[in-house]
């Protein structure tokens, strides 16, 4: 329904939608978790939906990884690295994990190992020594690829994280945020499609070691598809989570949490709600026609006003019916008009958000009268105003 509530030199119409919250989180339902950080983000819009000391400084555990994957996935693309290629496992890599407690692929001193197979043995197994494997033989040490890893970081604009390894082994200069974390699950979901589905494998084999994905959410959710997982004793269990349902995807992390079992309830519970009680919905199609606009002294009396892109909204489904869009411009528009101009704003408004403006522009290109025929209307103008008037 459009409702015209203004005219003369500046006109609005209200049009009301069952929708509101442009890409903007609104009051959810009341919802807590036991984790003591989480996050929760609509993919499409990276708006968030719930959070809980999302900007503290926490130690990542393996969810750091996801920056040691990033960058492979980056070498990947631009061509410099080909899923083929090997690096060598040194003794020194050797040395430090083959008796450790932490998580391995269970590399062999000396051999030589795809790219391919130490992504999985990140992804899937969470190998700290394919990480080191990889720090080492594109960067040539561990400190290298550390200041390689905080460099991407603060291109991707992850300002509360920084690395001193490339695996999330415990450090006191180690941190990320769950903030950032979902930032950079976001980045490799979009950036990366191509390599996106490695997180999703639920096993994989290598040296005879067939190791199972830490992910829990993979095994008992519908549409979950990655990411990683993390713990360490300082740090507690933790997850960065993604899933897809509807063609809509929540990307969400939970750190600190107190046992695997509790990892795996809080991470479902924080997506069932997302996808429970917020919904995404479509304002505007791209060149959708919103309103005719009154032409001054045009070959033709309006031009329509169009949306230059898809304008979607995420909203708590209980909150649709309060959202109001106002869309306002001088009128009438003075010719001539051109396809594409940007002639008006529409204004989303709903309770608990921010305004949001978006731009609409003209569909059509509208010449100018010249001579008598700018004479004639302008007295109709006059006369019978506007609509009238062209």
């Amino acid at each position: 329904m459009v409702t015209r509530i203004a005219r003369g030199l500046t006109s609005a119409i209200v049009m009301a939608f069952l929708v509101c919250c442009y890409g903007a989180a609104v009051a959810a339902t009341p919802f807590e978790t036991t984790a003591r950080n989480a996050i929760l983000v609509e993919f499409e819009t990276g708006k968030v939906l719930y959070e809980k000391g999302a900007d503290d400084r926490i130690p990542p555990a393996s969810m750091s990884k996801l920056m040691t994957i990033y960058l492979v996935f980056e070498q990947l693309k631009n061509g410099s690295l080909k899923l083929s290629d090997t690096l060598p496992v040194s003794v020194d890599v050797w040395r430090k994990w083959h008796k450790s407690e932490g998580s391995l692929m269970f590399v062999r001193e000396g051999e030589r190992v795809t790219i391919q197979d130490l992504l999985q043995g990140i992804i899937v197994q969470s190998g700290n020594d394919a990480c080191d494997v990889i720090a080492e033989g594109l960067a040539g040490s561990e400190e290298n690829f550390a200041e390689w890893l905080n460099q991407k970081a603060k291109a991707l604009g992850l300002t509360g994280s920084h690395f001193m390894n490339a695996h999330g082994w415990p450090d006191p200069n180690d941190y990320m945020t769950v903030r950032d974390i979902a930032r950079l699950s976001e980045r490799i979901i979009k950036d990366f499609p191509e390599y996106y589905g490695y997180f999703a494998e639920k096993t994989y084999t290598y040296a005879g070691i067939r190791q199972n994905n830490r992910n829990p959410l993979l095994y008992t959710m519908e549409g979950a598809d990655g990411l990683k997982t993390g713990h360490t004793e300082e740090a507690g269990y933790g997850v960065a989570v993604s899933a897809v349902r509807d063609g809509r995807r929540l990307v969400a992390v939970i750190a600190g949490t107190e046992s695997i079992r509790e990892r795996a309830r809080e991470a479902e519970r924080i997506l069932a709600h997302g996808f429970r009680n917020f919904k995404t919905y479509t304002v505007f199609k791209k060149d959708q026609v919103i309103d005719n606009a009154p032409v001054w002294l045009g070959a033709k009396g309006s031009a329509p006003l169009i949306s230059p892109l898809d304008v979607r909204v995420t909203l708590e489904r209980s909150a649709r019916r309060d959202m109001k869009v106002t869309l306002s411009y001088d009128s009438p528009l003075a010719a001539p008009v051109t396809v594409n101009q940007p002639v008006a704003i529409a204004r989303i408004e709903a309770p608990g958000m921010e305004a949001v403006e978006v731009p609409v522009v003209a569909g059509a290109s509208i010449d100018a009268l010249s001579g008598f025929s700018k004479i004639g209307a302008a007295i109709k103008y006059l006369i019978w105003g506007a609509e009238n008037g062209s």
